[in-house]
């Protein structure tokens, strides 16, 4: 295969990734607490003795947005979202996890869970107990948890020391291997969810243009493979 042939596949294997990648953000547009991803693309230069340099494209990394996304107001008692920088912190099987999706509710021993009944921690990392039959459960900006005006516990809001190296898990999951702190100036809004963060006309948009930029590199592979056979069959008589 020449050298254009490489070229071209590199790039066609980048675009498929990024499709991918943006059909996630469409199928997740009604998920709570989703951020949006996005490919990032950079060259590759590959060195060949004895004949010029060969630059290819890849496109293997991935970055997310962690932008506000829009707040959607559902009166329920333990639905929550953060507005500033900051996560619910969460316990899981695999370890702590950070999550911007607030859909909480408490379960039968009256810790305050996620909808696949993880349990959330304060900034401590000790679960966030709800005693059975709290009466007037309110939530101040700080994440404190009161019934009829007694304090019962907190709810954790941390911020991720280096957000940029968090590795996302089970869509609204991510873990901070560099560890957390916590967030000073978030404030926690009871009776809210804060929705995807996703632009769906953007990603539709950006869907477009990689179909046709695939469709252009396949269209120019058969080219070549056509004027190769042409070149080989003239060769050939």
């Amino acid at each position: 295969m020449e050298n254009s042939g490489y070229t071209t596949l590199t790039r066609q294997a980048g675009l498929m990734r990024e499709m991918r990648v943006v059909a996630n953000n469409i199928a997740n547009t009604a998920t709570s607490g989703y951020r949006q991803e996005g490919l990032v693309f950079s060259e590759y230069v590959q060195a060949i003795e004895g004949a010029s340099s060969l630059s290819m494209g890849q496109g293997n990394v991935r970055h997310t947005s962690f932008h506000q996304g829009a707040l959607t107001q559902t009166g329920g008692t333990f639905d929550f979202a953060i507005e500033g920088e900051g996560f619910f912190l969460v316990e899981t099987p695999a370890g702590e996890r950070l999550t911007r999706s607030g859909a909480f509710s408490p379960n039968a021993d009256g810790d305050l869970v996620t909808f696949d009944g993880y349990r959330v921690l304060d900034a401590g990392g000790a679960p966030v107990f709800v005693p059975p039959g709290a009466a007037d459960v309110a939530v101040s900006a700080d994440g404190t948890i009161s019934s009829e005006g007694n304090p019962i516990g907190q709810i954790g809001v941390v911020r991720p020391l280096n957000a940029r190296e968090m590795i996302r898990e089970d869509g609204v999951m991510f873990r901070a291997d560099e560890g957390y702190e916590p967030a000073e100036d978030a404030r926690v809004l009871q009776r809210f969810v804060e929705n995807s963060n996703v632009d769906s006309i953007l990603q539709i948009t950006r869907m477009i243009e990689v179909q046709r930029a695939y469709e252009l590199g396949a269209s120019f592979l058969d080219a070549e493979d056509q004027r190769l056979r042409q070149a080989l069959k003239a060769l050939s008589q």
